[in-house]
């Protein structure tokens, strides 16, 4: 390789990188245009056209990488990916499978970069199992992301939350637990170790969790409003309308998926799914 194309590689890379498509492409198109042997140049343009919603280019750019280098584990995923997206499910699947299997043929051998982007995929397929309530398949391919990467906390944290969704209210404390040992200031987790606990009827665990919460983001809105229903819990019920007992149901799974998605800070996830026991009462949750 002269100094001039491995200067243009570099340059390319580094645009990459820092997401500059616009001047990746132009340069790494100039790489090809002197040399169509490098994989990753090819992969890297796949991203770009896919990025871009040019499919079909993204799909030769790929299986142009994957010519080149068929071990080559990104490629073989970007390319899994695109057929997806253009519809060509079989393939897409015998792709992913490939992959798979190398991985659990030689586990050792994957970079983090791999084995974090693999994760993910599962990680959709759980996330879209759980939205079609198969809460057992997404329980199944949030457990394949953590053998992956266990130490994901934010996918642990929403694999308990369909845990809860399903009744198991005690396996996402234990998977929760396991979250707050790795990240004691993982505000999400915490929050649903709380919401967990308290459906179990396990109030002064659960408030000790909120207060914890609130204590690492004293501005966090549900965090208040949690606390404030558990305290109304405390009271006896003014009418048979509404008692203590309403209340686990009323924090809601579709708040806590809020919580998870980063809502807590920028709004007040609550909607009309919560109701307080007694909404007469003197002393309104600050908002």
């Amino acid at each position: 390789m002269d100094d001039t194309l491995r200067r243009l590689i570099t340059l390319g890379r580094e645009h990459y990188r820092a997401k500059d498509f616009d001047a990746a492409e132009s340069v790494l198109l100039k790489v090809l245009e002197q040399h169509d042997g490098f994989a990753d140049v090819h992969n890297m343009l796949g991203v770009i056209w896919h990025d871009r919603g040019k499919l079909d280019e993204a799909r030769g750019a790929f299986e142009r990488a994957l010519s080149m280098s068929p071990s080559y584990t990104e490629a073989a995923l970007n390319l899994s990916v695109t057929l997806n997206d253009l519809g060509q499910y079989t393939r897409a699947r015998d792709i992913y499978t490939r992959v798979i299997q190398r991985a659990r043929a030689a586990p050792r051998s994957l970079d983090p970069y791999v084995k974090g982007k693999l994760a993910n995929m599962h990680a959709d397929l759980g996330a879209a199992y759980s939205e079609s309530g198969l809460h057992g398949e997404a329980i199944r391919e949030y457990g394949k992301a953590l053998e992956l990467c266990p130490a994901f906390i934010d996918l642990r944290t929403r694999m308990a939350a369909v845990m809860r969704d399903m009744g198991d209210a005690a396996g996402a404390v234990r998977e929760l637990e396991i979250v707050k040992t790795m990240q004691p200031r993982y505000v999400p987790a915490r929050m649903a170790l709380g919401t967990a606990l308290f459906t179990l009827g396990k109030r002064d665990e659960a408030i000790k969790e909120w207060e914890a919460a609130r204590g690492l983001e004293p501005d966090n809105k549900a965090v208040r409003l949690y606390l404030s229903m558990a305290q109304e819990a405390s009271k006896p019920p003014r009418s048979a309308a509404a008692s203590p007992a309403d209340i686990p149901a009323a924090i809601s799974d579709g708040s806590l998926d809020l919580i998870l998605e980063g809502a807590t800070r920028d709004e007040d996830p609550t909607g009309a799914a919560i109701v307080l026991p007694d909404p007469g009462a003197e002393e309104e949750p600050s908002d």
